[in-house]
């Protein structure tokens, strides 16, 4: 072996050393990357587990606030019915009161007014047992539109304090979302 061969033989082993050094130094990397990236998945899995968690209990507590306004919404659903099923009631029994002459609707007269054409004494008569003004009573038909009118508006009050307790019930609800914050100025 010539010196030149031994040198040559040198440098390969010396290479092959660097080499195998290099792996054993790329495995060594390679072990501490993954026990790095190994912590950080459990991490980032404690972490998810966390949010997870969170998120839950939001939906479970807005789950619980729907109901419970469910709950109000139908117990006031509830109650509008029963007043408007009593008005009825009431708006019925006084049209057949009124049909069966029963019950006579009448109306004050004003006996100063001179413009009204109807010649009614100012003073009370002394047949009756009033004492109050003079009044006079109304043509059936008449008196029975009139309490369809009354009917009508006493269901559209109703229908409106329904409406009014739903917004009343649901407004807090709908403002305390954060789409609804964030729209506020």
């Amino acid at each position: 072996m010539t010196p030149a061969q031994k040198l040559a033989g040198l440098v390969v082993l010396i290479l092959a050393l660097m080499a195998s050094a290099a792996g054993i130094t790329w495995q060594v990397q390679e072990w501490r990357m993954g026990k790095m990236l190994a912590e950080q998945a459990g991490q980032h899995q404690g972490e998810m587990a966390a949010v997870s968690a969170a998120a839950s209990k939001q939906v479970s507590a807005e789950q619980g606030k729907r109901l419970t306004l469910e709950q109000k919404l139908s117990a006031s659903d509830q109650q509008h019915s029963r007043e408007l099923s009593d008005a009825q009631r009431a708006q019925v029994y006084l049209r057949d009161r009124l049909a069966t002459a029963d019950v006579r609707l009448s109306v004050l007269l004003d006996a100063t007014d001179s413009a009204s054409g109807c010649n009614v004494p100012a003073a009370p008569g002394a047949v009756g047992v009033v004492h109050a003004a003079r009044r006079a009573h109304l043509n059936p038909a008449h008196a029975q539109r009139i309490i369809a009118i009354t009917d009508a508006g006493d269901q559209g009050l109703i229908a409106l304090r329904a409406c009014q307790a739903y917004v009343r019930a649901v407004a807090p609800s709908i403002l305390s979302t954060p789409a609804a914050a964030a729209d506020s100025p």
